[in-house]
């Protein structure tokens, strides 16, 4: 039974989620307007009513002090009784005995009552009842009068009441109706905004024309609501640009290496077919070649790696977590190491504490120690250094080459970009590009100047956070670190 009752409430919401925004308001207007014909009705009939019996009591009030008047001058017995009319008040004249005398012809009252009995006997001055236990209701008027009392009463007419409730029945009906088509009216009219919005959105759904703004119309919340489409338009219409520059650009830079890859291994697969691949190609030739389709594959590598990095904007499954950046650091530069042996970097770095992710953090370290070991002289290490400053974690990664042209500069964290000097370097331009993102994500800075060496300083300032609580001193104490860490102020030269 429970489940039963349950489930009405949540059909009769689904049924009335159904109908559309218009037919609500229309209902929702006219049960408003009937609710409150309704109430008009209840309170003005009450009204009426108390109006219509207060002004009764003061007529049989009246018509009681002139018959007790006349009562006392010739005596209860024998006051004159004039026969009755057909319509207007009853009387009747109580005795001392407790008979009753009415005029000829006159309806029967109800019963004299107890209360009013006592009147007659002088128990009381007067008593005002009324009865509607009958057909007709009554107010009865009781006086005392001489040795007895009198009694007027009237008819209480609800007619008056029974007329007023019919044409306030007709007027509530004219006012549901035209509440009904008001509440349309308002609701088409209110509504009009939302409906050009809905075509224009279905338009844009449909064409895929992200070019085509709203109108900005209307006021309060629909004024809110178009600029915030045109908002979501505008960051769409950014979102297909960066794709379509993002896929021109990687077509641009994916050409010259596979045009070089695919003339080399064309070379290679037309000597061998003609078999003329050693006479045409000797052993160092040989190496050279296959040195230089490793370096294309490479480079393609690289470029693939940045481009999936760089597309994928700052979603990511890594979660973020309070870290020691000196260690990304010496991460990174293990790293480039590894991947170019001839670059030497020197460390300075101080424990720094940062909130992040540490894989796209190492990645943009990565990046910029790369940056520089292709401009450092062989004789020259790529110096990085790491310190706290106020509320900041200072990165400085900086090279003694050719430097950085000041035209260059506010393009160099730009996609795809590569200064002219740099055109006959390998790269593919996104490794600034990927440190400015990351950068961004975690709410810092990146910038560029002239390092004191001569050559480009690269400088990244991100947000320091407290360093995690100490561990519990009877927990077992963490291995040693894998990487051996300078100290502050120490200079290190990894190769």
């Amino acid at each position: 039974m429970s489940r039963h009752v349950g489930r009405e409430p949540r059909r009769l919401t689904r049924w009335w989620r159904r109908w559309s925004l218009r037919a609500r308001l229309t209902v929702i207007a006219a049960t408003a307007i009937a609710v409150s014909v309704f109430v008009a009705f209840q309170v003005a009939s009450e009204l009426l009513d108390w109006e219509l019996k207060d002004t009764a009591e003061d007529q049989v009030r009246a018509d009681s002090r002139v018959l007790a008047t006349n009562a006392e001058r010739a005596g209860l017995a024998q006051v004159q009784l004039p026969p009755y009319p057909g319509s207007g008040r009853l009387v009747r004249v109580i005795l001392t005995d407790g008979s009753i005398r009415t005029p000829a012809g006159q309806p029967r009252l109800p019963p004299v009552s107890e209360d009013a009995g006592r009147v007659a006997q002088g128990a009381s001055a007067d008593l005002m009842e009324s009865n509607d236990s009958d057909e007709d209701g009554y107010v009865i008027y009781t006086l005392r009068a001489g040795d007895g009392a009198v009694q007027v009463a009237r008819v209480v007419d609800d007619s008056p009441i029974n007329e007023f409730g019919f044409g306030m029945l007709l007027i509530g009906l004219l006012c549901v109706v035209g509440g009904a088509l008001v509440g349309r009216t308002v609701a088409r009219t209110g509504l009009a905004p939302i409906d050009r919005l809905t075509a224009a959105a279905v338009r844009v759904a449909h064409t895929r024309d992200l070019d085509a703004d709203i109108p900005d119309e209307g006021g309060g919340e629909i004024r809110r609501l178009i600029r915030s489409i045109n908002d979501m338009l505008a960051a769409l219409r950014d979102s297909r640009r960066a794709q379509r520059l993002l896929a021109e650009d990687a077509a641009h830079e994916l050409k010259t290496p596979l045009t070089s890859l695919r003339l080399n291994v064309e070379l290679l697969i037309r000597l061998d077919r003609r078999g003329t691949l050693d006479s045409a190609l000797p052993a160092d030739g040989r190496t050279r070649l296959l040195n230089d389709l490793g370096a294309q594959v490479a480079e393609l590598s690289t470029l693939v790696a940045e481009l999936t990095d760089l597309a994928r904007g700052d979603v990511s499954d890594e979660s973020t977590e309070v870290l020691d950046l000196a260690d990304v650091v010496l991460a990174a530069a293990t790293r480039a190491g590894s991947r170019v042996p001839d670059i030497e970097v020197a460390l300075d770095v101080t424990s720094v504490w940062v909130s992040g992710r540490p894989a796209a953090l190492e990645r943009a370290v990565l990046n910029l120690v790369d940056n520089a070991g292709k401009w450092s002289p062989v004789d020259q290490p790529v110096q990085v250094r790491l310190r706290i400053e106020g509320t900041s974690a200072v990165l400085e990664v900086d090279d003694a080459g050719p430097g950085i042209d000041a035209a260059d500069v506010p393009r160099v964290f730009d996609r795809f970009y590569r200064a002219d000097s740099a055109r006959s370097l390998p790269g593919s331009g996104l490794g600034l590009s990927i440190v400015q993102r990351v950068v961004d994500a975690h709410g810092g800075r990146a910038a560029v100047a002239r390092s004191a060496r001569g050559g480009a300083l690269l400088r990244v300032d991100l947000p320091a956070a407290a360093p995690p609580a100490p561990p519990d001193p009877i927990a077992p104490s963490a291995p040693p670190d894998p990487i051996a860490r300078p100290s502050a102020g120490e200079d290190t030269v990894m190769s």
